[in-house]
């Protein structure tokens, strides 16, 4: 495939005002591919039904059928899906100078143990920055690669929660959607702190750019919900602080 990575998709490109273009690469989440397999592994009911794969351009079923094709892309012939990524990259890195990568737009895929020819992707461009969302607390702990960062997702399940707390705690960042009225209310002053647990963290407005790895660290990274999250019922979207305590 030809244009595996997308740029200048409405989100990521809020991050040139700050000097860099993002490439991100938008897959069919969870098991919405044709073969059924999970490419969210830690994925929960919540975030399924909500996941951004609804939301902006993604509502468009041409979108749609695009991101299912790369996915099983991915799932069917790796190998030369990731020589395909590669060879995008180069051509990216040659064209703009500030480039950051985002790997999982829509999936949630631990990139850093796919090899290619002993080297994980990261390591072969150790001069671009790359992030992403993940709800695998491990690949924190894990992580090697000092180009690649990495940011929490919150949601609604108690093991998530527990995580969420822990990852807090060990100095991480962790991103939580919150309905709009009470977005509004957390974002609105910058330096605003709110309870986690025992503890008091700070907040930062995470839809001012999708440039998560300039938050700071130990830090909570508020999203608006948008697309089906609008109507979660699940816990997933946080409509009430205590729902945090």
């Amino acid at each position: 495939m030809k244009n595996l990575l997308t740029i200048g998709d409405a989100k990521t490109s809020k991050g040139e005002k700050l000097g860099y273009k993002t490439a991100i690469l938008y897959m069919a989440p969870h098991k919405q591919n044709n073969t059924g397999k999970n490419l969210c592994a830690f994925a929960t009911a919540g975030c399924a039904s909500a996941c951004l794969f609804t939301a902006g351009r993604g509502k468009f079923s041409n979108v749609k059928q695009a991101r299912i094709r790369k996915a099983d892309y991915f799932l069917s012939d790796r190998t030369n899906f990731m020589t395909s990524l590669t060879d995008q990259i180069i051509k990216l890195s040659k064209k703009y100078d500030n480039l950051v990568i985002r790997l999982n737009g829509t999936t949630d895929i631990p990139f850093e143990d796919i090899l290619i020819n002993g080297y994980n992707i990261f390591e072969l461009f150790p001069n671009i920055q790359f992030y992403d969302y993940t709800k695998n607390p491990r690949r924190f702990y894990a992580n090697k690669n000092p180009n690649y960062h990495l940011t929490f997702s919150r949601a609604e399940s108690d093991q998530n929660k527990v995580w969420s707390n822990q990852v807090l705690r060990d100095g991480y960042n962790v991103a939580t959607v919150f309905e709009k009225t009470l977005f509004e209310k957390l974002t609105t002053t910058k330096g605003q702190k709110i309870q986690v647990g025992e503890s008091c963290y700070k907040v930062v407005n995470g839809d001012e750019s999708d440039l998560r790895f300039l938050d700071g660290p130990n830090v909570i990274v508020a999203l608006k919900a948008k697309g089906d999250a609008n109507k979660d019922e699940t816990g997933f979207v946080i409509k009430n602080l205590i729902e945090l305590r």
